[in-house]
């Protein structure tokens, strides 16, 4: 299953993506209310994906918060020049920064160094604290891509990430929520114009999505429709105005966004 948000002009709505993307022949049915809060009903409206009124939104603006995980797969850590983390290294995005499919993520005027970083993320569907992590995955609505955008030179300059990681359009996420996803060993990838930059497993993390919910929830409530972002694998770099970034997580689909610089 696939859980899209979407608009036609009007006020976000919720549907399942039925039928073949790649094809052109998938509908949106439309659900009546947000699926993460209320169970799933259909209204018996269809609506094409490809219509030209149809604009796929960020699957989900965490209510409450987005909590990352920096340096969780070795070899990204050893790109950058640091150790290997010996617990999860947690930072937040504010829910201003999330951006959906197709948005522009518009270089901030103060950065001169702007890196894209392909992202299994985890949605959170119920009220999670203390969980261990043989119970954590019961508490996943379900998982997307995420493009965890960074001022690289901003975060190497400050001892806090927050204005380099958290500015807004730096967390894209899209293009659907899928429940009930194996996570174990999905390729997560991106590409810069047509380009692979990322090519990474998620069996290669550092620390696991089981283990990281679990650990997070030691120290922070994590509400219905919070996310968790997993960590990127090696191969980040620049982007620069008039770029397309793709991030792909097998299984879930492919989150796509043009790069802007206004100043």
């Amino acid at each position: 299953m696939r859980i899209a948000r979407f608009t036609t002009g009007g006020d976000p709505r919720y549907a399942v993506v039925d039928g073949d993307v790649e094809a052109g022949t998938a509908d949106l049915v439309v659900l009546s209310g947000d699926p993460i809060y209320t169970p799933i009903q259909e209204t018996g409206e269809r609506v094409r994906l490809d219509d030209d009124a149809v604009r796929l939104l960020a699957p989900v603006i965490p209510r409450s918060k987005i909590v990352a995980v920096g340096r969780n797969y070795a070899d990204h850590a050893r790109e950058m020049g640091n150790e290997v983390p010996t617990t999860p290294m947690l930072f937040f995005k504010p829910n201003t920064s999330v951006v959906g499919p197709d948005d522009p993520v518009v270089l901030p005027p103060w950065s001169r160094e702007v890196s894209y970083e392909a992202e299994l993320a985890v949605v959170i569907g119920k009220v999670t604290k203390d969980v261990s992590p043989e119970r954590a995955l019961d508490h996943v609505f379900g998982f997307t891509v995420a493009n965890d955008v960074t001022a690289r030179d901003v975060q190497k300059a400050e001892s806090q990430w927050s204005r380099a990681k958290g500015f807004d359009s730096a967390c894209p996420l899209g293009p659907w929520v899928v429940p009930g996803l194996d996570v174990e060993d999905l390729a997560v990838r991106s590409r810069v114009n047509g380009e692979t930059r990322q090519d990474g497993r998620t069996s290669d993390m550092v620390f696991d999505t089981a283990f990281l919910i679990s650990y997070i929830s030691e120290a922070f409530t994590l509400l219905p429709g919070d996310v968790v972002l997993t960590g990127t694998p090696a191969g980040v770099g620049e982007i620069v105005d008039r770029d397309v970034v793709e991030c792909e997580v097998e299984g879930i689909g492919v989150l796509r966004n043009p790069v802007l610089r206004r100043d």
